[in-house]
């Protein structure tokens, strides 16, 4: 009895010591800088029950049972075990994981694990994004990614940028898609310190988006607050200047003077200038165009959370003016935000994301005929901006100067114009466990927009007969636009391990998209006082003078597109992956007979490193081999395609009398159906030496067909050339594209000096196999006045290529001029110093029928490079990017006559054997400023995006303060550019798929010189 008594004793005692309660509190840091980490998830283990480290690292946890284990767990780091034996205050030092493949990448409708993806998939971190400090989220994406390229339509601030994934597939849109937070959205109005991660997907992984994910997709996630975590502040400012990174060498007043008198005197006519002492170098326009621009960006964000709700807060302002005109082709973008996460239950939880921009720009006339910068660099420099009182000098409107070029600081000045933009975008989710492997997710993403858009044209007078003379009247142009959309998903997501070794997923769901549009405009006469201070169409007082539409309105057709979709991802003992993805799609775009669409797409891996063959203490530590095939969508046309409109033009007949009225507008096609894009994708990911160096490969084929052709000419029977008619779309087209990709990054950080290096490179084959009209090619773009298109989509060559004359050298002499085929067909007879052109077709006869292709604007390669070094508190990053085998044609030069030349004329022919490149001059008739490969440049380049050095002031100091992070840093964006090109920009792009490679002039993207500062506290 007594021993029972006893034993019964000891388990009470013992019970008592293991079922009592401990606290274990400290700090978490990082093993190597001893920085604190927060956002560090502390579990117990086998519960639910989870902690995260606040801003300063620190936490506490309650309530632990003796024997419990806490499992410190944090993105890029080794976990870490503790056993609670007792309550204690301890450090935790976690140190850097050699492994990132259990990263979670958001991919469709869900995320995986990197380790299991089986799509060609890439990720953009939140730290790449601060090291670039882009002012728009896209330029994040240049050289960062292989295989995407960012096109400038021009270096504006707040200019539109193209994004192409793997090329160019089709003659119409070639964006890609943009997913913010799971909605349709776009990026070019997003603060970029709000960006999280982007995720792009580049092969048949976006099979899951069907219709609109031929181009790929964009995933954008968005910062949110962290579990557990105390109010965390951050603070980014920088300030900094802008200038040019080029002036276009154009000849000075001495040299424009003499060149022109040898023009004259070439052409047997009397020289202009008599005399030329004291000429000197007269006026620089570029000079006088280009300033020094101010750039400055302020933002703030507040994020925390309990156990239950995370919370983010932030707010940005951003105010760019321009390398030229300042504030007149300058831009501001204000930014609010708030994100909250709240658990409504164990099993409900809900998400919620709000964003409101405001966005104004001003901008010049640029990128063409009469813009700034074609004025500044053919306005002669034999000119001075002001007369002797004070006024703008005129540039003659004698011939030879051109009834476009006027003074560049005249069209600066009296350029008046404002663009206003609100838009408030956001999203709210609901996640809903019904059990452990089963979850409903619903969510509504929107978008609603307005804008406001102001332009005044003064009365003034920039020389007789130039055009852009407003003589009569002055005039105010007013629109507003509302525009909306919104993306409306709801899916299930269920997930069930079997018998160990067999894994299945299943995601199913429907979306629904609709987008609306719709504005006003109208235009008011004899603005009060000339003055764009009174320049609104409420106190405009006056009528146009000649009988024209001054006001008006549309509203656009319902965009709308419902579908569902499904995929099924399955592995077998965690190293056989295979996905199917289906997804069916309907379309408003398109008629009755071709609204429907289903999109299918296979993805396979094998891990090979996890197989028991593989020796995975050796030098290869993770190998993954995948394929995926499938095919996407695109539907970007007009949504009235199949539908008869009467915009078109009719004369009728009423009692014998002609009486105008409307007619049927373009020709319908009720057949016109999506663009198909098969996408094949074959590669594999591998780690080696201890995690140390990771390499991507892939190589790519995808084929675009039933390319929608506008325009596509048909019977005249139809009335497609009537007044307000035009000839209808069709699916018309074939492009393939094919390459490899390959990246590799080595990280190296067991030393007190840490580094990561990172290399890509992407290789680009584009060819149009098919274009059914009845030319075989469409043609787009211009060159010069009054020629031919110079660019082409035609089958045989890459979408865009230059169509032209092929030169041969200079000729030297009259015997070379007679043994040549006569060039007198083209314009002019050839003379000595003549550019000759080749007879491509050998008839004899050079004429227009020999006409070739001569360049591309399409690169063979894309290459990124880019590095970042720690060592103590300093730290240094570099990036850069390269662009090989584009061409670019050069249509920046007026060519007439007393217009200013670039300096390479200088080594013009002025006799026999003086030169082989560079014609001569003259003011009479020739054919040498006929489009040709004398226009065609190598515009490969290579350019440093961003150099940045920053320095960490010391946590033992900060924190006596308060503060857990004070960062100062310099940096440099778009700091060197090497090329050959003579034009301001080599990377410059209208975007245009096939006449994208002409360059007009553009706008250079500016350098800017910044300093910043990070704060946390």
């Amino acid at each position: 009895m007594k021993s029972k008594l006893l034993v019964i004793i000891f388990i009470l005692i013992s019970s008592i010591g293991f079922s009592q309660k401990h606290e274990i509190s400290g700090k978490v840091m990082d093993g190597s800088s001893g920085v604190p980490l927060p956002g560090v998830n502390i579990t117990v283990k086998n519960t639910s029950q989870t902690i995260a480290t606040d801003v300063d690292g620190k936490f506490k946890f309650s309530n632990l049972l003796k024997g419990s284990t806490l499992v410190f767990s944090y993105i890029g780091y080794q976990n870490f075990e503790l056993k609670v034996t007792q309550s204690q205050e301890i450090t935790v030092s976690l140190k850097e994981s050699k492994n990132s493949l259990d990263e979670i990448v958001v991919v469709g409708y869900g995320s995986v694990k990197k380790k299991n993806l089986t799509g060609s998939v890439s990720l953009v971190s939140s730290a790449t994004i601060e090291n670039l400090k882009p002012i728009k989220v896209e330029q994040a994406l240049q050289g960062t990614v292989a295989g995407v390229q960012v096109l400038a339509n021009s270096g504006a601030p707040s200019s539109k940028l193209d994004i192409r994934i793997r090329g160019i597939s089709s003659n119409g849109e070639n964006g890609p898609l943009v997913l913010v937070d799971g909605y349709q959205g776009n990026m070019e109005l997003l603060n970029p310190s709000d960006i999280e991660s982007i995720t792009v997907l580049k092969d048949a992984q976006a099979a899951v988006y069907g219709a609109v994910g031929a181009n790929g997709v964009v995933l954008v996630t968005t910062k949110q607050g962290k579990k557990n975590s105390k109010t965390k502040f951050t603070f980014n400012s920088y300030t900094g200047f802008q200038e040019t990174t080029k002036k276009i060498r154009v000849l000075d007043a001495t040299e424009y003077a003499l060149l022109l008198n040898e023009s004259y005197t070439n052409a047997g006519l009397a020289a202009p200038y008599s005399s030329v002492v004291g000429l000197g170098e007269g006026t620089n326009w570029q000079d006088e165009v280009f300033k020094l621009a101010p750039i400055i960006n302020n933002d703030l964000s507040v994020s925390g959370g309990s156990d239950k709700i995370t919370y983010t807060f932030s707010a940005s302002k951003i105010k760019q003016d321009g390398i030229v005109g300042l504030e007149k082709s300058g831009f501001d973008r204000g930014t609010a935000r708030i994100a909250i996460g709240a658990d409504l239950s164990e099993k409900l939880t809900i998400k919620t994301n709000l964003i409101y921009t405001d966005f104004n720009r001003q901008g010049l006339n640029e990128g063409g005929l009469g813009s700034v910068l074609f004025n500044a660099i053919n306005t002669p420099s034999v000119f001075k901006p002001y007369d002797a009182v004070g006024n703008f000098t005129q540039v003659p409107s004698t011939p030879g100067y051109g009834i476009e070029v006027i003074n560049p600081l005249a069209q600066i000045q009296n350029t008046y114009n404002r663009y206003n933009q609100e838009r408030l975008n956001g999203s709210i989710g609901l996640e809903y466990k019904l059990f452990d492997n089963l979850k409903l997710t619903s969510r509504y993403g929107f978008q609603r927009g307005n804008s406001v858009d102001k332009s005044f044209n003064p009365l003034i007078n920039y020389g007789d007969g130039k055009v852009f003379n407003n003589v009569t009247q002055s005039t105010v142009s007013q629109n507003t636009q509302k525009f909306s959309n919104y993306t409306f998903d709801l899916f299930a997501e269920y997930e069930k391990r079997i018998l160990e070794n067999h894994k299945f997923k299943l995601t199913i769901g429907g979306t629904l998209f609709e987008e609306n549009g719709e504005g006003l405009f109208a235009t008011g006469y004899d603005v009060p006082n000339n003055s764009w201070e009174f320049a609104d169409i409420a106190l405009a007082i006056g009528l146009p003078k000649e009988p024209v539409r001054t006001n008006g309105s549309y509203k656009s057709t319902p965009y709308k597109r419902p579908s569902f979709f499904g995929t099924i991802d399955y592995d077998y003992k965690k190293k056989y992956l295979l996905s199917y993805i289906f997804r069916r799609d309907q379309s408003s775009k398109f008629g009755p007979n071709n609204s429907v669409a289903y999109f299918n797409s296979v993805l396979t891996g094998w891990i090979i490193s996890d197989e028991d063959f593989f020796n995975n203490e050796g030098k290869i530590n993770f190998l993954k081999l995948r394929a995926s095939y499938g095919t996407l969508g695109n539907d970007a046309i007009s949504g009235d395609t199949f539908r008869s409109l009467l915009s078109g033009e009719g004369v009728y007949v009423f009692d014998n009398s002609l009486a105008s009225g409307v007619a049927l507008g373009t020709i319908t096609n009720p057949d016109v159906k999506w663009e198909s894009d098969t996408k094949l994708d074959i590669g594999f990911d591998a780690k080696l030496f201890n995690n140390k160096i990771e390499i991507t490969a892939d190589y790519y084929n995808n084929t675009r067909k039933d390319l929608l052709i506008r325009a596509t000419p048909v019977s005249g029977i139809n009335g497609g050339s009537a007044p307000g008619s035009g000839n209808p779309t069709v699916n018309a087209g074939t492009v393939k594209n094919k390459g490899f990709e390959f990246s590799i990054n080595y990280k190296n950080n067991d030393k007190k000096l840490k580094y990561n290096l990172g290399f890509n490179i992407a290789s680009l084959n584009n060819e149009v196999t098919e274009v059914k009209n009845s030319s075989g090619y469409i043609e787009s773009g211009a060159f010069s006045t009054g020629q031919p298109s110079p660019t082409r989509m035609q089958v045989g060559q890459p979408i865009g290529s230059f169509y032209g004359y092929q030169t041969d050298g200079i000729f030297q002499n009259q015997a070379e001029v007679n043994a040549h085929p006569s060039q007198l067909a083209l314009g002019a007879e050839a003379q000595p110093g003549d550019l000759r052109f080749k007879d491509v077709n050998g008839d004899g006869l050079i004429n227009a029928n020999d006409r070739t292709f001569i360049g591309k604007a399409i690169p063979d390669y894309t290459l990124g490079f880019n590095m970042t070094f720690n060592y103590g508190g300093f730290d240094f990053v570099a990036y850069s990017y390269a662009s090989i085998g584009n061409d670019m044609i050069r249509n920046y030069e007026r060519t007439e006559n007393k217009l200013n030349k670039l300096n390479y004329v200088l080594d013009r022919w002025t006799g026999e054997g003086t030169s082989t490149e560079v014609p001569r001059v003259t003011a009479g008739a020739s054919s040498n400023n006929l489009f040709s490969d004398y226009f065609v440049e190598d515009a490969s380049f290579f350019r440093i995006q961003n150099i940045q050095l920053g320095y960490s002031l010391p946590s033992t100091f900060i924190e006596k303060v308060g503060f857990s992070k004070v960062r100062l840093y310099a940096s440099v964006n778009n700091a060197l550019t090497l090329t050959k090109y003579r034009g301001f920009d080599p990377a410059a792009n209208s975007g245009d798929p096939i006449s994208g490679g002409i360059d007009y002039g553009y706008y250079p993207t500016p350098r800017i010189y910044m300093l910043g500062i990070n704060v946390n506290f």
